[in-house]
């Protein structure tokens, strides 16, 4: 089986029908008049959020085959240098913002990237690890970053300047919906471009690709990179719309979320981690709600998945959407 298929690089014609159905749906569920709406926005608007944050590791995991227990940490920094740099007193102009968010996430996983990918394996995935708590504890002893209670973002950015009013629930959830559009479709290109072919390579062998010539510890820095700066960008719109940021946002337990996201989605497309951080986030609180035990429905639900479905929800759509066209 080729690799594009294992992964469902290239996307069935089904597959792509569903995702634009969902994008309608989100798209409209805003005008959707029903008591409680308001909650409801917040909610997808968090999943949205979140959407962004897995297919950022989606780029490490999926593409590279660099699985981080340590992503969290350039979320939680981007979220972290929102409300240092919001005055305390008015709001913060969004484009410039969130490009420094962003930078400050970008530059953090470039310095620890320089010593984490020079590791394999589990190697990698301890020293990832060992880093994000280095980073969770800087900030939850430290009284100065705002220690174990976290910091209050006091406004959310401002984006006048593009006619939209972050304030208003509706307009940040188009926001957050067009970012996720946008690095979606740059993701995709990258994933087809020379870079984004040559880290697939890496994937499948790093050594061959070493091999014939190319260097792989300067792609798997890049990509490391980038994956911590698009984690900023996430972590950016989690404490826009929270207005509260503490160490938790930097824990293992998020980092671990994220990689079950991926897992459920389908890696290695972007669309699967899409695709997997709403169905995480819709079945996580649907357990919540039915019992205090909810880890347990929720573990044996992922492995449930990876059992019947190894290539995610996707792969699992496009078997049957396939045996369907067969009948």
């Amino acid at each position: 089986m080729s690799i594009a298929k294992a992964q469902l690089e290239r996307l069935p014609r089904s597959i792509v029908a569903v995702l634009i159905v969902g994008l309608l749906a989100l798209a409209a569920f805003p005008f959707v008049p029903f008591d409680g709406r308001d909650f409801y926005v917040g909610m997808l608007t968090q999943m949205m959020i979140l959407a962004i944050f897995a297919m950022s590791l989606d780029l490490l995991q999926g593409v590279t085959g660099l699985v981080s227990l340590g992503h969290a940490a350039f979320f939680g920094l981007a979220g972290y240098a929102l409300a240092f740099l919001t005055p305390a007193d008015t709001p913060i102009a969004v484009w410039w913002s969130l490009t420094a968010a962003a930078a400050a996430a970008g530059l953090a996983a470039l310095v620890i990237g320089f010593f984490v990918v020079r590791t394999h394996g589990i190697y990698f995935i301890m020293v990832t690890m060992a880093f994000a708590q280095m980073v969770y504890f800087l900030f939850f002893d430290n009284k100065a970053l705002g220690g174990s209670d976290g910091i209050y973002v006091n406004f959310r950015p401002d984006a006048s300047a593009l006619g939209i009013d972050l304030e208003n629930r509706v307009a940040f959830y188009y926001f957050t919906l067009v970012v996720l559009l946008a690095l979606y479709f740059a993701l995709r290109r990258l994933l087809f471009s020379p870079f984004g072919r040559a880290l697939a390579g890496i994937r499948v062998n790093e050594h061959r690709m070493r091999a014939v010539g190319y260097g792989t510890f300067g792609y798997k820095l890049t990509a490391f990179t980038l994956a911590g700066a698009l984690a900023g960008v996430a972590g950016y719109l989690w404490a826009a719309q929270t207005g509260f940021v503490n160490p938790e946002l930097m824990g293992f337990h998020l980092s671990a979320h994220a990689i079950m996201m991926v897992i459920l989605g389908g890696m290695g497309n972007f669309a699967g981690a899409i695709v997997g951080a709403f169905a995480f986030e819709y079945v996580m609180h649907l357990f919540k709600d039915l019992t205090k035990h909810w880890q347990l429905l929720m573990g044996g639900f992922i492995v449930l998945v990876v059992i019947v479905a190894p290539r995610g929800l996707l792969g699992l759509v496009e078997r049957f959407t396939r045996r369907g066209g067969q009948a």
